[in-house]
This record gives structure tokens, C-alpha cells and sequence, in this order.
């Protein structure tokens, strides 16, 4: 009897497990079009996120998949749905909470005194709209205690898929906890029936708002060089160091001096070379 060759792990016949050389393939796909990083130790949430667009497209398994996004011409119809995939959407109404304490006492009431009327506002990284619906609230609150000006406030993700709920703006209620009960008076509607466990954002309030797909790995961004503030939370967490250093210098760009830039709390900017000086915890203001 003749001895069988012992196969190597990207040799093993996977029923529906990813190969390595095919894991390998998809890691430096997605990292290097939207600079999040994909270790092995991600190989089984990425065989997870994936297990849906192979069904969808009527894939037997995983390594079927890959072949028909690399091999047989798939890549271009596919990678949008391949992107929404695998980013990781966190998202929630008045998350890390001091930054709009810091807007509330101190940076709005500044750029009012400087005699910004009409604020600009960037959410660079969306997801689903509690970030932007959160400081939509905050602005409007600051709008009528002052008695004039008005805002607008850019939202921006990768996903298609998150673009769309966030620009429906409608939440389920365990969502809207972290909500003062006046601000949800002002700018909540709550849904009847089969719904009574939905919010919405009233509709005035949805039209401050535009949306719009941007990948924060292009070279340049279709975006205003005026802002007032650019929110870009807990995504750079995702990134390489060089990745960050050069996302974060375009984001600079498109803040007007005076400018606020907000990070996660759990983010950094140390050994950076950057044009802002750190005024309050992750907030930093344009030079």
C-alpha cells in the first residue's frame, strides 16, 4: 500500500472554511482598500461575515467564493457587498458622553464668540447615525438657546449598508436609553403598532443631515475645507500606525483653523506630526 502525502493546511479540501492561502488573499484585500487590519486571529470572524455573500451568490462554500472574487472576474460587483461585510458597526446615542459635555460648556458658546453662524460638521465615520443624530441634538439645543445660526453635519461611512439605516434614522427604543427624556420629547417620534418598539428622528431634524460613501483610505476627500468640527471615533483603532498617521492628516485638512478634531477615548495621536494642539481628553483643535 502506498503512503498517502500528508496535505498542507492550504491543501486541506474545507467544507466551507477559508484556505490560507485564500484568507491570505481576502486579508490583504480588505486592508489595503480600507486599512483595516485582518491577523489570523480574525480568520473565523471573516469565514462568519462572508458565510452570507456566499449563499447570496449561491457559493458552496467559502473557497468557491474567493475563486469567483479573484479568479473569475467577481471583484468589481462585489467588493462594496464584501466591505459591508466585514466593518464592524458599534454605534450608540451620546457615546463617550464628555465629548458633547465639552461642546455643551466650552466649544460651541467659543465658536459662537467667534462669530460662527452657521457650523459645519463632519462625521467621518458614521455607521448607523446615533453619532450624528447625537450631535444633531446637541446643535439644535445650542441653536435655540442662542437664539440663531444653524448647522449642517456631513455624514460619511464605507458601508452602503449602514448609510441606509442611518439615513432612515429610525432606532430601536434599547437604543435610546443614554437620551435625556426632553431631548427624546423634542426629537423622537415613537412608532405604533407593529413599531412600538421603533424610534425616529423627527424629520426636521433628518435634514440637517446629508450622507454620503467615502473611504477614509482615498487620497483625497470630497469634502469642504471649512469644518468646524470632525468627528472620527473609534475607527482608527482598526488601522496600522501609518495608516492613522495619513487618515488623520487628511482629516486635518478639512478643518478650518480653530477647528475641532474628536477621537475615541481610546485613540491616540502621540508621535504623530499634526496641526493640532490637544485641548480637552482626545479633543484637539486646528492650529
Amino acid at each position: 500500500m502506498s503512503a498517502q502525502p500528508l496535505l498542507v493546511d492550504d491543501e486541506v479540501p474545507h467544507a466551507t472554511g477559508l484556505s490560507t492561502s485564500n484568507f491570505n488573499r481576502l486579508a490583504k484585500l480588505i486592508h489595503g482598500y480600507s486599512g483595516i487590519k485582518m491577523p489570523p486571529t480574525k480568520r473565523t470572524m471573516l469565514e462568519g461575515r462572508l458565510r452570507r455573500r456566499m449563499r447570496a451568490l449561491g457559493k458552496a462554500s467559502l473557497n468557491d467564493y474567493c475563486r469567483h472574487v479573484f479568479d473569475d472576474g467577481g471583484l468589481d460587483a462585489e467588493l462594496v457587498h464584501l466591505i459591508d461585510s466585514v466593518t464592524t458597526n458599534k454605534t450608540e446615542f451620546f457615546r463617550e458622553p464628555a465629548h458633547f459635555i465639552f461642546l455643551t460648556q466650552r466649544g460651541l458658546p467659543e465658536l459662537t464668540e467667534r462669530g460662527r453662524r452657521k457650523l459645519k460638521v463632519w462625521s467621518a465615520a458614521c455607521s448607523t447615525g446615533a453619532e450624528p443624530y447625537t450631535l444633531a441634538m446637541v446643535l439644535e439645543e445650542h441653536r435655540r438657546a442662542t437664539r440663531g445660526g444653524d448647522y449642517s453635519i456631513l455624514c460619511t461611512d464605507l458601508s452602503t449598508q449602514v448609510l441606509s439605516l442611518a439615513l432612515a434614522g429610525v432606532f430601536p427604543t434599547s437604543m435610546i436609553e443614554p437620551v435625556d427624556f426632553e431631548l427624546r420629547r423634542r426629537y423622537l417620534l415613537r412608532g405604533k403598532g407593529p413599531r412600538s418598539d421603533q424610534v425616529r428622528i423627527i424629520p426636521s431634524l433628518r435634514a440637517k443631515l446629508s450622507f454620503a460613501r467615502l473611504n477614509l483610505m482615498d487620497e483625497a476627500y470630497p469634502v469642504d475645507r471649512d469644518m468646524d468640527m470632525v468627528f472620527c471615533r473609534n475607527i482608527l483603532i482598526y488601522f496600522d500606525k501609518p495608516t492613522q498617521a495619513a487618515v488623520l492628516r487628511r482629516l486635518c485638512e478639512h478643518l478650518r483653523p480653530g477647528g475641532y478634531l474628536f477621537l475615541g477615548h481610546s485613540e491616540s495621536i502621540v508621535g504623530l506630526d499634526l496641526p493640532v494642539t490637544q485641548i480637552a481628553n482626545t479633543v484637539f483643535q486646528r492650529r
